[in-house]
């Protein structure tokens, strides 16, 4: 670092001294020594900006800068038959001369990943047909339902692991927290499984984006460079990738849309499981963990019993059902007569914990 400094005290002592000596802009030497400092500080600062720039998007600047300067100059050899003198003629040759480089160095530096010896290769390889990638992120690995997904068909095209997400797995598998430890374990057999099926295509993408730290951020820009979807069951990933333009496929907005439809009056049987947070509720839990909220139902806990559906709350977490129990020899009239305020009120904090 120490020569680093030494190269940038130099370089600007060399500038100042410069314009000191051959004074660019004004007769008084001081106001070039200053003007001198000043034009190798901007220049320092904007060497330091780009200290963490890839090597590629550099080169790849430089060279669409230089392929626009060429193109410039050749549109201004090819109009050599217009008049010079004409002030519209010379502000058309200016501009074309300043439109192309920048377009160059702009189109250049965002393009600069297809320098990569791996992108390259690509461009000579045969035309296939074409892939849809979809990438997964470490929760929706752990979660595991990715790989049931890919069992029944439902996941087409080719799944992209990248390499960021397995280091991050593998933190997570040998952490110290026997929870996360497990969690991580499960996450590598679910890998495992899905390699192992057929009609399935498993690539480990070894591409990388050094500048970027975060993982939720390298998931954004590998898709982008693929244009494939992410597969997460992450709500902030979720909405961080779709505000930078990028499909998501949430698992967990997939398990809530298949979830069957039920409708207030509707019959159906619940096993009670436990009490309700309300004086004579009962709780229980559909198959696919909707909670359902019984009024009347306290006295028939571990028992199945038939209930008329008087609400559906929707919330962020999932589906609530609030239902009423259909006594024996009681009329169904009467049971989907309005549920008392206890049964319809939404279960406090500590019901939705039970969940």
């Amino acid at each position: 670092m120490a020569w680093f400094i030494l190269a940038r005290l130099a370089f600007v002592g060399a500038v100042a001294y410069s314009a000191y000596e051959l004074r660019p802009i004004d007769p008084d030497p001081l106001i070039n020594l200053a003007f001198g400092l000043a034009l190798a500080v901007v220049s320092v600062g904007f060497e330091w900006t780009l200290r963490h720039t890839a090597v590629t998007h550099m080169l790849g600047a430089v060279l669409g800068g230089a392929i626009g300067l060429l193109l410039a100059k050749g549109i201004g050899a090819a109009l050599f038959w217009v008049d010079p003198g004409d002030q519209r003629v010379a502000f058309l040759h200016s501009f074309v001369l300043l439109l192309f480089p920048y377009l160059g160095l702009v189109i250049g530096g965002r393009k600069g990943e297809w320098l990569e010896p791996a992108r390259l290769v690509t461009l000579f390889r045969a035309a296939g047909p074409e892939r849809h990638y979809k990438i997964l992120d470490t929760s929706v690995i752990i979660d595991g339902r990715i790989a049931d997904l890919c069992d029944t068909g439902f996941i087409d095209g080719t799944l992209v692991i990248p390499q960021f997400v397995l280091k991050e797995l593998q933190l997570v598998a040998d952490s110290a927290d026997s929870m996360k430890r497990n969690r991580g374990r499960r996450g590598l057999d679910i890998l495992q499984k899905i390699q192992k099926m057929t009609g399935i295509e498993v690539v480990i993408s070894d591409v990388d984006f050094p500048e970027v730290r975060e993982v939720d951020l390298k998931l954004i820009e590998l898709a982008r460079t693929l244009s494939g979807k992410i597969v997460t069951n992450d709500f902030n990933l979720n909405k961080v990738a779709q505000l930078r333009g990028v499909d998501v496929l949430n698992i967990n907005e997939l398990a809530n849309a298949l979830k069957p439809v039920v409708l207030p009056g509707e019959i159906m049987k619940v096993f009670i499981l436990k009490e309700g947070k309300e004086y004579n509720q009962g709780v229980a839990y559909l198959d696919d963990g909707t909670m359902v909220v019984v009024d009347n139902a306290r006295k028939m806990i571990s028992k199945t019993i038939d209930i008329v559906v008087t609400s559906v709350l929707q919330t962020t977490a999932g589906k609530m059902i609030f239902g009423r129990y259909l006594e024996p020899g009681g009329s169904q009239a009467a049971a989907t007569r309005p549920a008392s305020s206890a049964a319809v009120t939404p279960p406090s904090p500590i019901v939705a914990k039970d969940r």
